[in-house]
């Protein structure tokens, strides 16, 4: 039986990603200090360790015979790495290197990292491109921007195989709703059942490439498999299509309010996934509406 850790196991992505991997028969371990995860997304028959990546002496030996890590843990979204640089610096690098030092002395077979499209900043040109020169505009892009470094240079010096996943604004059940850290679309369903108008930041036509929870969690377990990758490479796991946030509001429905624009945001986002495709065999099958049309109205 393969042995799989997942950090942020109890997180938005971390938990489907758990779920996938137990439906396929593995064997999971799950690090997470619950500080953005719940429990109630744990699964039951994986063995979860209440756990902080800062902790060293308290992680390395959770990673003692495990055949794949996946780094799913971090201190999300851009206003919360302005307002808390120190804090988000600690988790979102310090606990990724300590998670590849562990990884490295168990001598595990692969480590799949979450990094971030917020790496690139705003390009002069659409799609973005991996071999593009990263540009990031705040603290947290940085931060998934050094993590990704990390992974390649554990490759190139320790010979640990890594791979880094460029996540672009994921959505789907038990994405974040509440708080000034929650993204778009669980921002504007929470605000439409409570009958509050949709807040759009700024004119609304700024655009994301927006992933499907599902198809990022069909990507993480193709790189897992693949035997194309495990060299340090970076991979856009995205849509390959981008939509405004007024469209999103038009999709939701309902009357919209719009607020100064944010410090730090993206202008526009859209994924160059030809990579995906080459090295992971993988293309995202669930498009915007039809996704954001089966979250389940009533999701915690």
């Amino acid at each position: 039986m393969v042995k799989v850790l997942v950090t942020g196991g109890a997180g938005f992505i971390g938990s489907h990603l758990v779920d996938a991997l137990i439906e396929k028969g593995h064997q999971i371990l799950i690090i997470d200090n619950l500080s953005t995860g719940k429990r109630e997304y744990l699964n039951a028959q994986a063995k979860f360790f209440e756990a902080d990546l800062r902790d060293f002496d308290k992680i390395r030996s959770l990673f003692r015979d495990v055949d794949f890590v996946f780094h799913q843990a971090a201190l999300p979204r851009i206003p919360l790495s302005i307002e808390k640089p120190q804090e988000t610096n600690e988790v979102n690098i310090g606990g990724t290197l300590n998670a590849l030092v562990a990884a490295k002395q168990a001598k595990v077979k692969r480590f799949i990292y979450a990094a971030s499209s917020s790496a690139y900043g705003n390009q002069k040109e659409l799609p973005l491109r991996e071999d593009m020169v990263p540009s990031p505009l705040n603290p947290y892009a940085l931060q998934k921007y050094v993590g990704e470094l990390y992974c390649r240079v554990f490759f190139e010096i320790y010979g640990l195989p890594t791979v880094s996943l460029r996540y672009f604004n994921v959505f789907g059940p038990r994405a974040g709703q509440e708080g000034a850290y929650a993204t778009v679309i669980p921002i504007f369903l929470r605000q439409k059942r409570a009958g509050q108008p949709l807040t759009i930041d700024g004119d609304g036509e700024q655009t994301r490439d927006f992933s499907w929870v599902g198809d990022v969690v069909r990507a993480n377990i193709l790189a897992m498999t693949s035997g194309k990758v495990g060299r340090g490479e970076v991979i856009n796991i995205g849509a390959g299509d981008n939509h405004s946030v007024n469209e999103i509001a038009k999709i939701i429905g309902g009357e919209t309010f719009n607020t100064p624009v944010r410090l730090g945001d993206i202008r526009h986002t859209l994924a160059d996934i030809t990579r995906a495709k080459e090295l992971l065999g993988w293309e995202p099958r669930v498009k915007l509406e039809d996704g954001i049309k089966s979250i389940d109205i009533g999701y915690q």
